[in-house]
């Protein structure tokens, strides 16, 4: 079972990035708010792709680019995030203590906020049987999913639904096929026989009551300028919960029936992302394969293994050895200890009580002399700022084994609940319990080339401003 059977959620808010030292961002707090509050209302029926040097680019949005205008208040909206937030995290620590207790050449494809889908995710666009889908990105997910003609059950979605009768390469996955006996390990479901027999029949079920079921399927997949021939995705018949306006999900996990694992002869087992912000200038890519030149990366790519458990064998486990605030050292034992997962689809990182109990001392520490403000949902380390032209916000960088690091990005450092800053809070939060598995959420990873290599097993990071073109 993957990931794939949680809520569907993303990062919402501000990247920038800006010049500074190693231990300070000094920041006129009203281009952080101009960053976070830019909220233009384009279409994104059309993301752009592109070929260079080998590789496909598709262009990559946060699903709020596009449908904030439909989506209510922008504070209701924030609360709404955090508490779909708090739910998929919950179910992933579910989900891992009852497993514990049981035994071709490149492609770049644009990456956007999905916000015009009302979903709280990023999103591509992708071509299947011939038809444009846009997909929601989720590297907790495995198995890819599209609503289909005829839906017994189908959420809306501006896009007209896959119909896999008028595709000439549409194909039914049969249930004693090898496709169908990896469903299980896709979705937590065994594949089941439909009533003629013939097709192998699937159910996705999500944490917070969401879940799509239907038939497998394969067809004639495009990504940017790459064909796929033969893709094996999911023909969702009956479809709920929080997937917002999109047409259906790219699972990026690491079970047979990933994206990833079906173009490993294509891609190498390779994939990065940099994530862009809901500024309507933002647009990140998803790329595929290995080559690295197509990047934009500011700082060297340094890699960190990729932490092995075969209980959890899709999800993505890194090993983080520490913490630096302002370039302050924090001390916990905790570290290096445990796994943490490392997921587009949850928002804000979150980790064990005691590193967050001597993260927030030091940023206290550090981040002294202004009015603090209530807490807000799952973020209790907050701040009036309201009467401040500028703040000096210090620098938090994550240290994984290897020597790896990730400096997080000005913009996601600070949540803003209220956008005249009447209440910002530190965008880290402290797990339940001790033993629970650490997460480090998209809030965190926004303007990152984050690096996914399956083949050699390792995650890599670097400095980039997120940009398409």
């Amino acid at each position: 079972m993957s990931l794939c059977q949680y809520s569907i959620l993303c990062a919402l808010l501000f990247v920038g990035t800006f010049g500074h030292g190693d231990e300070e961002l000094f920041l006129p707090l009203k281009t952080l708010q101009r960053i976070q509050h830019n909220h233009n209302d384009p279409s994104c029926s059309s993301q752009k792709s592109r070929s260079e040097n080998g590789a496909i680019i598709l262009e990559m949005k946060h699903k709020d680019y596009c449908f904030r205008s439909r989506s209510g208040g922008l504070n209701k909206r924030r609360q709404k995030i955090l508490l779909a937030d708090d739910i998929r995290v919950r179910s992933i620590q579910s989900h891992i203590k009852n497993i514990s207790s049981q035994q071709v050449e490149d492609t770049q494809i644009p990456i956007n906020s999905g916000v015009s889908l009302q979903t709280l995710n990023y999103i591509v666009t992708v071509t299947l049987g011939g038809r444009n889908m846009t997909v929601i990105v989720d590297t907790g997910s495995d198995l890819t999913w599209v609503q289909c003609q005829p839906c017994r059950l189908c959420y809306n979605q501006p896009e007209p639904l896959f119909n896999p009768s008028i595709s000439p390469s549409f194909q039914s996955v049969a249930c004693n096929s090898s496709a169908c006996q990896s469903v299980e390990s896709a979705t937590g479901n065994s594949g089941l026989c439909g009533t003629n027999s013939q097709a192998c029949n699937y159910l996705v079920s999500y944490g917070d009551g969401s879940y799509t079921k239907g038939e497998l399927g394969q067809d004639h997949l495009v990504l940017g300028r790459t064909s796929v021939d033969n893709f094996v995705f999911g023909c969702g018949r009956n479809n709920i919960g929080l997937f917002g306006l999109a047409s259906g999900l790219m699972g990026l996990g690491r079970s047979d029936l990933s994206l990833i694992s079906q173009t490993s002869d294509a891609f190498g087992g390779v994939f990065s992302y940099c994530l862009p912000s809901t500024d309507a200038e933002s647009s990140g890519s998803l790329v595929f394969g290995a080559d690295a030149s197509v990047f934009k990366n500011s700082t060297p790519i340094t890699y960190t293994k990729m932490v092995q458990n075969p209980q959890f064998f899709s999800f993505y486990f890194l090993n983080i050895t520490g913490m630096t605030i302002g370039g302050v050292g924090v001390q916990d034992s905790s570290f290096g200890k445990s796994g943490f997962l490392i997921d587009s689809g949850t928002v804000i990182t979150r980790v064990p009580p005691s590193i967050y109990k001597a993260v927030k001392a030091e940023f206290l520490k550090q981040f002294s002399g202004y009015p603090s403000a209530p807490g807000y949902s799952i973020l209790d380390t907050c701040f009036n700022l309201s009467t401040y032209e500028e703040v000096n916000i210090p620098t938090i960088k994550i240290y994984f084994e290897g020597g790896a690091e990730m400096e997080v990005d000005v913009a996601g450092v600070f949540y803003f609940v209220k956008s005249d800053a009447s209440q910002v809070c530190l965008a880290l939060a402290g797990l339940q319990y001790e033993d629970a598995i650490g997460i480090i959420g998209n809030f965190q990873q926004r303007n990152t080339r984050v690096i996914y290599d399956t083949k050699q097993s390792q995650v890599g990071f670097a400095k980039e401003t997120c940009s398409f073109m």
